[in-house]
């Protein structure tokens, strides 16, 4: 009984030394675990951005142009079948289809399934050409013996849904990578330098960033999309939307910067690497702005489904993202038909994707905003 006594103590000094002796990150990765949709969300997110990176290998097609089926244009989506009234198979089948007009549809193109027919499934099939790494390839994920296979369906041009999907969230995320970034990288400079030298030069910097969040954002976009050339490629409209977006989401971060280092500049650590005559940017960069890091990771996670956000919603009302791009906003931008509403509703599957990736980011956000907080436990 005295060992066991003293087995345990043993344990709960060492757990209690950990605990006193382990970093800041280490203390909030411990407390982040705690959290379930946290936890969920993060494994969530990181599903949506490996797939989004895989995704010229994990889609069998091209989500542009070389994807198109014309033999399967606004096509639902086809369930892969291991059994039928013909019998048992091994390896799974979708059934093949033939396209044709009549007067029973208005002279409509329809697609009848031919239930006599199968098209198997096949693994790492050779395929269109991509260029993923740096490097060439041509073998996918899945494909069928013969013809194609569409998941998710098709869109009204014949271009598969699924491969729009993954391709249009990798789009999206690097969007809001991009625009997260320009943001942190101004916040972090007009922040610091804000809040480190207050005065005259904080009462400036608050002008314009006053200046800057009162700018309506719709307005704004729609005077861009006014100013960018027809003629620009869907590569220079992107990366100008992304740099856009990162110059008018900074003040929020940068007013959170600006607040902590007013708070600490007077610190007793502060005067002393004044004393030794370290260079402002070095207090700022080296002494203040780690102090803050938790926080401001946590602030960047929050920021980035308000980015995705801001790009669905402009690409939605024609202000952003444009064909051939394969954004979630683009690809929004086809629910809104009646015909979609009424008749594919198959289109809304991009809808799931993109709810679950905000809400995976809110989670994720929200659990790091708690996790960071060392006095979260002591609140409940």
């Amino acid at each position: 009984m005295t060992e066991t006594n003293t087995t345990g103590a043993v344990a709960d000094q060492k757990l209690k030394e950990a605990y006193f002796t382990a970093s800041q990150g280490q203390l909030i990765w411990a407390r982040f675990k705690k959290q379930k949709a946290a936890m969920a969300g993060a494994w969530v997110l990181v599903i949506f951005i490996v797939s989004g990176i895989l995704a010229p290998f994990l889609t069998p097609y091209s989500p542009t142009l070389e994807g198109r089926d014309k033999d399967y244009q606004n096509g639902a989506p086809q369930i892969l079948k291991f059994w039928d009234e013909n019998g048992f198979s091994m390896r799974p089948f979708i059934y093949s289809f033939e396209r044709e007009r009549s007067f029973k549809t208005n002279f409509r193109w329809m697609s009848t399934v031919d239930r006599e027919k199968r098209r198997y499934l096949t693994l790492f099939p050779e395929g269109e050409k991509y260029t993923m790494f740096g490097m060439s390839f041509d073998r996918h994920l899945f494909g069928v013996d013969k013809g194609k296979i569409h998941i998710f369906g098709t869109d009204s041009t014949g271009k598969d849904i699924f491969s729009r999907t993954l391709h249009a969230i990798n789009t999206s995320l690097a969007v809001g990578t991009i625009g997260v970034a320009i943001a942190f990288v101004l916040a972090l400079i007009i922040g610091g330098v804000s809040g480190y030298y207050g005065g005259w030069i904080d009462s400036v910097l608050q002008m314009i960033t006053d200046a800057i969040r009162t700018v309506p954002a719709i307005p704004l976009f729609m005077a861009i999309a006014a100013f960018i050339p027809s003629e620009w490629s869907s590569e220079a409209r992107f990366f100008f939307i992304s740099i856009i977006l990162g110059f008018i989401n900074w003040p929020t971060l940068a007013r959170r910067v600006r607040t902590h280092l007013l708070t600490e500049r007077n610190q007793e650590y502060v005067l002393a690497a004044q004393l030794c005559g370290a260079a402002p940017n070095h207090i700022i960069r080296k002494h203040l702005l780690p102090s803050f890091t938790s926080y401001i990771i946590v602030d960047l996670v929050i920021s980035f489904p308000y980015m995705v956000l801001s790009e669905t919603a402009l690409s939605f009302i024609g202000l952003g993202l444009r064909d051939p791009v394969n954004s979630l906003g683009v690809m929004l931008q086809n629910v809104t038909d009646a015909d979609v509403l009424l008749n594919y509703q198959w289109y809304f599957i991009p809808v799931v994707f993109f709810i679950a990736l905000v809400l995976a980011f809110v989670f994720v956000g929200d659990g790091l905003r708690d996790a960071a907080d060392p006095y979260a436990s002591t609140k409940k």
